[in-house]
């Protein structure tokens, strides 16, 4: 192989309302919002650290060349990492009265094991955050 990655930069979710999806993430994962200009018009982003979640609309244009084929909202499987604790992101999302689908459940993870809580957001995307054990 000629070259090695280094990181993942954005990831795209298709979602069915901009403005719900980007508030339950800042409510329920802490992600800030941000907006930025594309070639359709303004855009609306969540950042954490040093990645960003593109929102994009299920009902733009999908003929464009930079866009999946199908806009499907509901479809992705995303995994986050905290430093917190697993009962700590649970007692969070149920304080807020979002549905536990599972955990505190181990995984593996792409560090090694690691401790997950699943739920899912508005648009019914499986969301885990899961907790490595200290180093």
């Amino acid at each position: 192989m000629s070259f090695q990655l280094d990181s993942l930069d954005h990831l795209v979710l298709n979602v069915a309302d901009v403005e719900v999806s980007a508030a339950w993430y800042a409510q329920m994962l802490g992600m800030r919002r941000i907006e930025f200009a594309s070639r359709s018009g303004t855009r609306v982003a969540m950042t954490y650290g040093n990645q960003k979640i593109n929102l994009r609309p299920a009902s733009a244009d999908t003929g464009a060349w930079f866009t999946s084929r199908e806009a499907v909202p509901g479809t992705a499987d995303l995994c986050f990492v905290t430093t917190a604790s697993p009962d700590d992101v649970k007692a969070h999302w149920r304080a807020q009265g979002v549905a536990i689908e599972a955990g505190p459940v181990e995984r593996d993870g792409a560090r090694g094991k690691m401790t997950s809580v699943y739920c899912r957001d508005p648009d019914g995307n499986l969301i885990e955050v899961a907790t490595y054990p200290p180093a």
